[in-house]
């Protein structure tokens, strides 16, 4: 499955950078793309385990930035 979410304040591409590394290492996860510049996470993974692997990548994007979130 593949989906498109929009982020709500990235503001910093080296974070988007760090976000992108560490979901790229979930189990899971086909292929992740984050764009800091059209503030998007376009995710690609299993179906089976598509919901845990966006729940998960959502709060390595709040650790990674606190301020940010996803629009799910």
């Amino acid at each position: 499955m593949k989906k498109t979410y929009r982020f709500e304040n990235l503001g910093c591409a080296n974070c988007a950078a760090k976000m992108e590394a560490a979901i790229e290492k979930l189990e899971g996860v086909h292929s992740v793309s984050v764009n800091f510049i059209a503030q998007k996470l376009v995710l690609e993974a299993e179906d089976a385990s598509f919901a845990d692997i966006l729940t998960r990548s959502a709060a390595i994007c709040k650790k990674i930035e606190p301020h940010c979130g996803l629009r799910l």
